[in-house]
Parts: C-alpha cells; structure tokens; sequence
C-alpha cells in the first residue's frame, strides 16, 4: 500500500468529496448521512459551517497523494465523536485504520467517541483495532436506509493503537 496522509480540505477538494459522499453503497452502509446527498447547495453549506468551526478537526485523507476519504473528530453534546469516509474503490485496503491513526495524534481530547450502523463490521473493526472499545447501543433513523437502523458506541480512553 502507498502513503496514507491527512490534510487540511481545500476548496478545490470539494467537488471530489460531494461526488465521493453519494454513492449509493457508501450511503447505505454509513446509513447516518444526509437527508439529500443529492443536494450540493446543502453540502456546501454544511461543510462552510463544519470547515468555520474552532472545535473541528477535519482532514482529507489522501493515497500517494491522492484523495480518498475524509475524517474528522467534532463536538457534539459536549463529547468530541470521530467519523470517517473513504471512497468505496478503496475499501479494504486499510487506509481508513491508518488514516484514523494519524487522526488520534492529531486530536488529544479523551475520551474520543464514536459510532457505526451495526452492522457496518468493516468499521467497526477499523475502530476497535485502533483500541475503541463497545459501550452500548442506540436506535435512530438513518437517511441512508430510509429506515430506523441500530448504531453501536464506542469510546477511547487512551492513546489508541498504531495500525
């Protein structure tokens, strides 16, 4: 595998990273995503306000320098939780573990939250490995599926562990 890095987003990143978020397989297993991912005008808007906040850290990842992803860490009721994405071309190579590594020596805060569709097992398996560890359940509507969907939680106590 190449070199899996993280950068800051540019404007120039945005059409690639619209494009990258609607696919239909990737919205089904993410399945907490936007009510339209059809709708750039509300993904522009979304990711202004996301790329203006001061408790965001929000990085592309890039494959030989090549985007493939995207990952951030935010606060949302007061917990800072992590989410990523990476192209469906390059699921299972290993780029998401990696990328969330470099994620976790970015962001000091612990604890570090998180959450996945159930059974979403690829991501849920890139967040154990890097030491997040199950905490409980939750029910919600996922506009992925169009259909109330359960989501496991995670949680990070420590420095996680390199992939």
């Amino acid at each position: 595998m190449g070199e899996v890095a993280l950068r800051p987003i540019a404007d120039a990143d945005l059409d690639a990273l619209f494009e990258m978020m609607r696919d239909p397989e990737s919205l089904r297993m993410a399945a907490f995503v936007a009510e339209d991912p059809d709708d750039r005008g509300a993904f522009d808007a979304h990711l202004a306000k996301i790329r203006a906040r001061p408790d965001v850290t929000n990085r592309v990842i890039t494959l030989d320098g090549r985007l493939v992803g995207s990952i951030a860490a935010f606060v949302i009721d007061g917990e800072t939780e992590v989410t990523y994405w990476i192209d469906r071309a390059h699921w299972g190579q290993g780029i998401a573990g990696r990328a969330l590594g470099l994620l976790l020596e970015l962001v000091s805060v612990r604890p570090l939250f998180a959450r996945a569709a159930s059974d979403n097992l690829g991501s849920l398996r890139v967040l154990q490995r890097a030491g997040f560890t199950i905490t409980g359940t939750d029910a919600g509507y996922a506009n992925g599926r169009r259909a109330e969907v359960e989501e496991t939680i995670l949680r990070l106590d420590g420095a996680g562990a390199r992939p």
